[in-house]
């Protein structure tokens, strides 16, 4: 059996020790063909240090090969030695037609590292080696795509599109469609989707266009396309909400919150999708089950804010005061303390005429809330009720001026000045 074959069955069985005891033997009597096929398959098969092995033999066999000096890099850098696979990528010569390859690879490398800087300027350099190379220009527009310059990534693609480029597995349609929708130009968006639909139906493709109709305006077609994705991917989770805030959109709250709960079925641990089942039980008069829905969230999250506010807000329309400090008091043993709270703990401890800590909350409230009416309005009446008449004119005073049309204000600064 010759020696390549050999290698093959011994990769197969996974066996390193006797891949480390063959491979010597192997570099020494194979041809150079053989040798970097071996080194395709070891690298394929994730056999990192072995397919180094390989190239390094092969480097030493062709020292001025610069194919070896870019495949052995893409090697270091898989196996986090990237400084010297940066000092092997300088090493290619500019002449040679490898050179491009180099620069690619380096502008790979900074652009996964977050140096987008440094690889726009790699890529800029292939361009001007090659500036009508069309996987060159598809590479230049993923970079711009990625740092959020959206329009001149868009440019590129239609410019690719147009001249019937094919990139690999690639659909430069779903690109432009998903590259405007970054761009928040929804309604070109919309019209790639579409296109992209027309040839195939893809999960992610439905979801896409539902997101772009939906920014546009266009509710119908949203819950068209999202039921339509429903029924073929029933797990896309992502589904599930967006259908339910497009049906609330047309009005059909109850649709909307079959839709949420069908969600729900789903994935358990959205809270997303709890917090939204809440606000739609709220708006459709079902308390127990908002309260219930909310609690849910905060329990996946104990710090989800949006959750808390809004059941603290209901606690607060439903007059429980008593649930309201309970939940303060649970989030307190987590560590979890947040301002925003300080007013609705101030209301439910006045409610419970314990008056003392309702004074210290007021007073802490009022420190990110001193702008805030809705909060005056409530600690002006507390201050006047404690007997606090200079502090309350001066919260008056402050109401009158915020809003001089209300004339009870007005009448309260002249009471309390009185």
């Amino acid at each position: 059996m010759p020696a390549y074959e050999q290698m093959l069955q011994v990769i197969e069985t996974g066996n390193l020790q006797l891949l480390h005891q063959q491979l010597s033997q192997f570099l020494l009597e194979a041809s150079l063909e053989e040798q970097y096929a071996l080194y395709e398959q070891l690298a394929q098969l994730g056999f990192l240090q072995e397919a180094d092995e390989v190239l390094q033999h092969l480097q030493f066999l062709l020292p001025d090969e610069p194919q070896l000096l870019i495949d052995r890099a893409i090697v270091l850098m898989e196996l986090g030695q990237e400084d010297e696979a940066l000092s092997l990528l300088l090493e290619v010569d500019p002449k040679s037609e490898e050179y491009v390859q180099a620069l690619l690879t380096l502008a790979d490398y900074y652009q996964m590292q977050g140096l987008f800087e440094a690889a726009a300027k790699r890529m800029d350099e292939a361009l001007t080696i090659l500036p009508n190379e069309p996987l060159l220009q598809f590479a230049k527009a993923e970079l711009l795509f990625e740092t959020g310059r959206f329009l001149e990534a868009a440019r590129i693609y239609e410019d690719l599109h147009a001249h019937n480029v094919q990139v690999d597995d690639v659909s430069l349609i779903e690109r432009l469609a998903e590259v405007y929708r970054a761009g928040a130009a929804y309604e070109t968006a919309l019209q790639y989707y579409k296109q992209a639909l027309e040839q195939e139906l893809k999960p992610d493709v439905l979801f896409g266009a539902a997101y772009a109709s939906f920014q546009a305006g266009e509710y119908p077609y949203a819950i068209t396309t999202l039921e339509q994705l429903k029924t073929l991917d029933p797990d896309y989770f992502s589904a599930y909400l967006l259908l339910a805030q497009s049906y609330e959109m047309e009005e059909q709250v109850e649709q909307a919150y079959k839709a949420i709960q069908e969600g729900l079925t789903r994935d358990e641990y959205d809270k997303a999708l709890y917090l939204y089942a809440g606000k739609l039980a709220l708006k459709m008069g079902k308390a127990q089950e908002a309260i219930q829905y909310l609690q849910e969230a905060i329990a996946l999250d104990p710090e989800y804010m949006e959750a808390i506010i809004v059941l603290m807000s209901l606690y607060r329309k439903e007059e429980n005061y008593e649930a309201i400090i309970q939940l303060y008091q649970a989030l307190e043993n987590e560590q979890f303390d947040w301002s925003a709270l300080y007013p609705f703990m101030a209301k439910a401890t006045e409610a419970l005429e314990l008056y003392d800590e309702a004074a210290k909350w007021y007073d802490l409230a009022y420190q990110d809330f001193a702008e805030d009416v809705a909060f005056l309005a409530e600690y002006v009446y507390f201050l006047i009720e404690e007997g606090h008449r200079d502090q309350a004119l001066i919260i008056a005073r402050k109401l009158a001026q915020e809003e001089p049309a209300i004339e009870n204000w007005q009448h309260l600064v002249e009471s309390l000045q009185q």
